[in-house]
């Protein structure tokens, strides 16, 4: 059992100037010793994060805490099995008419490959991915 971070947890922290140890301590007393990682879909999210900001400041402070992260949390790929299933799931959703967006679809697709939960501040996005639990932090 485990955790993949959404992004969108990882940018609400830093935007409260929490670390990466804030939010696994938050995590912990939630959800006890769990294996915590990310996607590598969420490196390229929030490595966009850093070159969208309007300031020099803005763009230091997210450097400095994406690196946190990148050296505290388990990085995970997206191998052939998981784009398999992520292209399974797509296709069959797709034939319902549900769109699923690809970041999303990805990091899901990792979590139900690997057994883990998503954890997220967008739980509509993620369940529209079956079989996939999602956790609102």
């Amino acid at each position: 059992m485990g955790l993949i971070l959404d992004s969108s947890i990882l940018i609400e922290s830093d935007r409260r100037g929490e670390g990466v140890e804030d939010i696994l301590r938050t995590i912990r007393s939630a959800h006890g010793e769990i294996d915590v990682a990310l996607s590598v879909v969420s490196v390229v999210e929030l490595t966009h994060g850093i070159y969208r900001a309007k300031t020099d400041a803005d763009r230091a402070r997210r450097r400095a805490f994406t690196e946190g992260v990148f050296h505290d949390l388990i990085v995970l790929p997206v191998t052939l099995e998981i784009a398999q299933l992520a292209g399974r799931i797509e296709g069959e959703q797709a034939a319902k008419g549900i769109a699923i967006d690809f970041e999303d679809l990805l990091i899901g697709a990792t979590a139900l490959y690997l057994g883990f939960d998503v954890a997220t501040s967008n739980v509509k996005h993620f369940q529209l991915i079956p079989a996939l639990n999602v956790v609102e932090l």
